[in-house]
């Protein structure tokens, strides 16, 4: 399932790129700065909202699903 492709919405964060999420299968998408992304895995849509709506998304990445969710870098 990694190699599913999502749109995904830049934000402005010095370290995230851009989020995209996909609410049937539960695959948060986040690109860094430098090109890396990662499928974080049964990531509830209440969790990618609180992601977009904070105003450091850098910290609450860190904070709230680094290291928590099952993850896999996809390129």
């Amino acid at each position: 399932m990694t190699d599913h492709v999502m749109d995904r919405q830049s934000v402005t964060s010095s370290d995230l790129s851009s989020v995209g999420y996909d609410p049937d299968i539960r695959i948060l998408e986040i690109e860094f700065h430098g090109g890396r992304v990662y499928h974080y895995f049964e990531v509830p849509a209440a969790e990618y909202s609180a992601l977009m709506d904070s105003p450091s998304k850098g910290r609450y990445f860190h904070q709230q699903i680094k290291d928590i969710y099952r993850c896999v870098r996809v390129s």
